[in-house]
């Protein structure tokens, strides 16, 4: 996430790819985090442009304080994800990584640090729905369709630098988005693939993420050799 934005920024941005849809949004908050990531001019008729990376959203701003509307929130939330900077490597080269991936997101952390913050890596989803991944499929061919493939090379490129893998899932076989990430990394990175030293099934939404570090570093700290 884009490192100009303060807390407050980040939690509004969140909001904004809530599921379900949030309906308490305030619109000077909105304002407020697009103005961080955006320039932004204010035209005669009182809309408001915010542009970034070559990318334009034009707004016009509510009669009340909150934002209700959820066409308008949709036209934000695809500009935010149009807009946005594609993912560069950030792991340091030789770091051993925790993966911790649904079908919503992808987690990943330096394994070794007490408290590591995440990249974040979610999917492109147009709609707002949040379809599972394995249903998100082509139907002439079968195959998923292009912006769930870019999910997983936008996993890949970050686990580029990464010199051992580590992935926690919620479940195994067709319906695991661990399993799906496993089966590209060695179909299209098979140098990453094998740098995957586990896929462990966690029940991660009961665990905190000082919980995750720690069951990754055990996991670590048992297989070296």
């Amino acid at each position: 996430m884009e490192t100009q934005m303060s807390k407050t920024h980040e939690t509004t941005y969140n909001a904004v790819f809530a599921h379900p849809i949030a309906h308490n949004l305030q619109w000077h908050d909105v304002r407020s985090m697009l103005s961080a990531l955006t320039d932004v001019e204010e035209e005669h008729n009182g809309n408001l442009r915010f542009m970034r990376n070559g990318e334009t959203l034009t707004v016009h701003p509510p009669k009340h304080k909150d934002l209700s509307d959820v066409q308008e929130l949709m036209k934000i939330r695809h500009f935010l994800e149009r807009s946005a900077v594609p993912v560069e490597p950030t792991i340091a080269e030789g770091g051993h990584l925790l993966v911790v991936i649904d079908h919503r997101e992808a987690r990943i952390y330096k394994a070794q640090l007490h408290g590591s913050v995440p990249e974040r890596i979610r999917p492109y989803d147009p709609d707002g729905s949040h379809r599972h991944l394995h249903n998100v499929e082509d139907e002439a061919n079968g195959q998923r369709q292009p912006e769930i493939k870019s999910f997983y090379e936008d996993i890949a490129r970050s686990l580029s630098g990464a010199e051992k893998i580590l992935i926690f899932g919620s479940s195994t076989g067709a319906s695991s988005a661990m399993d799906y990430l496993l089966a590209e990394l060695k179909e299209n990175h098979p140098d990453l693939a094998r740098r995957v030293v586990g896929t462990i099934v966690v029940n991660e939404q009961h665990m905190t993420e000082d919980q995750l570090l720690a069951q990754a570093r055990s996991f670590y700290v048992a297989n070296e050799h």
